[in-house]
């Protein structure tokens, strides 16, 4: 997945355990496990939001892109 999730940066940045955020945002510690881990399909903009709010960062602050490594040698074509 070419977004990368940055939760633990800003977790650590405000010395906040992952239950406390969780707590706080309103989500459960699984689901916020799930985001946290890069494992999520979607993540709606309130929750988005609240993250943001309770860690007082950016979306960007959390959420990054990554260019995806090319699997295929350009030359094999």
């Amino acid at each position: 997945m070419p977004i990368a999730v940055d939760i633990d940066v800003m977790l650590a940045r405000r010395k906040m355990s992952v239950g406390e955020l969780a707590d706080r945002v309103g989500i459960t510690p699984a689901n916020l496990a799930v985001l946290k881990n890069g494992r999520a399909k979607a993540v709606r903009f309130a929750t988005l939001a609240a993250l943001c709010e309770v860690l007082e960062c950016q979306p960007g602050d959390l959420l990054r892109w990554e260019n995806e490594t090319e699997t295929e040698d350009p030359g094999d074509g």
